[in-house]
């Protein structure tokens, strides 16, 4: 049976409250690597948006999919990075990759909504005002997503 390796073709979701309260989840794989939302399409065609939508679900259960009352709230932010694949992760993608481009989104929700964990892929979840959550990311390029939100809030494109 062939290997079904990783579509270097991911997205970032940053899901906050509009007083700007950022919802992190830890990796079950590594200790102490909080995040955003993420993950890869499952396939070429899907889109990116297909893929925020089925990752906040499958890793947090809240349900942001198109007919949910959340979908409004999910924002394609039209910004994207491209960044090389940690090493330790590499064996998930095919012979010779070692690239990811990641498309970021923001999925506001009306308040602090309990978040049901995938255990296989998270561990620990916590809502944190957006400058400790920036803090707290494992990943210089959520960080950077997470501080993004008053600078997107100030254009009115947070929702």
């Amino acid at each position: 049976m062939p290997v079904a390796y990783k579509i270097p073709e991911s997205v970032l979701v940053v899901i906050y409250t509009p007083s700007l309260d950022v919802l992190l989840i830890k990796r079950a794989d590594a200790p102490d690597y909080w995040q955003s939302v993420t993950g890869s399409k499952d396939t070429l065609n899907e889109s990116y948006l297909q893929t925020a939508s089925r990752e906040v679900h499958e890793e947090t259960g809240i349900d942001c999919r198109p007919g949910a009352a959340l979908h409004a709230g999910l924002c394609d932010w039209g910004l994207e990075n491209v960044y090389d694949i940690y090493p330790h992760w590499r064996w998930r993608y095919g012979p010779g990759v070692t690239r990811n481009t990641e498309h970021l989104f923001g999925l506001q929700v009306p308040l602090l909504l309990p978040v049901c964990l995938n255990p296989d892929e998270h561990t620990a979840y916590q809502w944190l005002p957006y400058r400790e959550a920036a803090q707290q990311c494992s990943s210089a390029s959520n960080a950077e997503a997470v501080l993004l939100l008053t600078h997107l809030a100030l254009r009115g494109d947070s929702a």
